[in-house]
């Protein structure tokens, strides 16, 4: 009779997914000294504040960048279609790269945190990416709805 406990196939009724097996160590990794798990520690700070840089990017310079690189290619061509397409497409690609590279930070980021004695098994990007989302919308808000929107007309 076979086994239908989600635990034990990997959330399947019947069988197990490939890869979904229970974990089996060797045995426990040596700990590092104190001076190993401090510098690691300082690493794991420095990785997380690159990794929230590189989320904060997203909202603000890269578009902008994007925008002006569009700005100057409809400028070249005479194509205000043509520009819009080059600032479009160039967002699209820089946010799968940055998503990318921020996807790899945060797996070297719970590594490290890992080496620096923390018991970390989640990463922070998804946090860090809605946090970055919320900040952005606030100030987009407050620029759109203060300083440029209908408060200088009402004055």
């Amino acid at each position: 009779m076979p086994r239908n406990d989600p635990t034990d196939t990997g959330g399947l009724f019947i069988g197990r997914r490939p890869g979904t097996g229970p974990l089996h160590f060797r045995g426990s990794p040596e700990r590092g000294g104190a001076g190993r798990r401090r510098a690691d520690a300082v690493l794991a700070a420095a990785l997380l504040v690159l990794l929230t840089l590189l989320c904060l990017s997203v909202w603000g310079p890269q578009p902008l960048a994007w925008l002006w690189i569009g700005s100057q290619a409809d400028y070249l061509l005479g194509s205000p279609f043509l520009g819009i397409v080059v600032a479009f497409l160039g967002i699209l690609v820089s946010l799968f790269v940055t998503l990318s590279l921020a996807w790899r930070l945060d797996r070297a980021w719970r590594l490290v945190r890992r080496a620096a004695g923390h018991d970390q098994r989640d990463g922070a990007l998804s946090r860090i990416f809605g946090a970055s989302a919320v900040i952005a919308l606030v100030l987009f808000a407050i620029w759109f709805l203060v300083i440029e929107g209908p408060a200088p007309s009402l004055q």
